[in-house]
């Protein structure tokens, strides 16, 4: 999601119309990672909001040290983390099955065979995602989604850098192993 300089430079003079079109332009980017992110539908709709509610006060405090993405993404993992924070110091709760779909640009969409395949392998890695506890879902996703740098993800999560490191690589292998083990049932139910 790539945001003119100058709209974001008019909203945060206080043009309305502008903060308007910033959110227009960007909510489905920030409703899809809060989705990713806490793998729930209402949560992800509760996300985006306090995500843009956090926008609007702090807009004028945007620097652009980063890019406005970087930054409206960054807020929404840290209503997403708070959220989910909340939720923890409640009660565990079960999270629903990933189910988020991608379009591919029109001009770049493959045949239907490859969009079959690539269906197919999308709905495997969103059931297993939804396998993987909650701060190995948020670390997978941060960074091989999202491309968040281990030093980002590591404040986010109120962790070292090289504990991070750690958690993705451990992450990334349970996730191989559901991911091989869904195959594994599958090759079994063929034969």
């Amino acid at each position: 999601m790539e945001v003119p300089v100058e709209l974001v430079e008019s909203a945060k003079a206080g043009d309305e119309r502008a903060i308007e079109e910033l959110i227009r332009r960007s909510q489905t980017s920030v409703y899809t990672l809060a989705y990713r992110l806490t793998g729930n539908e209402e949560d992800a709709r509760d996300v985006t909001q306090e995500t843009f509610i956090r926008v609007v006060r702090n807009l004028k405090k945007f620097r652009g040290d980063s890019s406005f993405s970087t930054w409206l993404y960054r807020v929404t993992s840290n209503s997403a983390y708070t959220l989910m924070a909340k939720r923890k110091r409640r009660a565990a709760e079960s999270l629903d099955e990933l189910t988020e779909t991608f379009e591919p640009p029109a001009d770049t969409a493959p045949g239907p065979e490859a969009r079959a395949i690539s269906s197919d392998a999308r709905d495997r890695l969103v059931a297993a995602l939804s396998k993987l506890s909650e701060n190995d879902r948020i670390v997978v996703v941060m960074k091989d989604i999202y491309g968040f740098p281990h030093e980002e993800i590591a404040a986010e999560l109120g962790i070292g850098v090289s504990a991070c490191k750690v958690r993705l690589f451990r992450a990334r292998q349970r996730l191989r192993d559901v991911l091989e083990g869904d195959g594994a049932s599958e090759k079994e139910q063929v034969s």
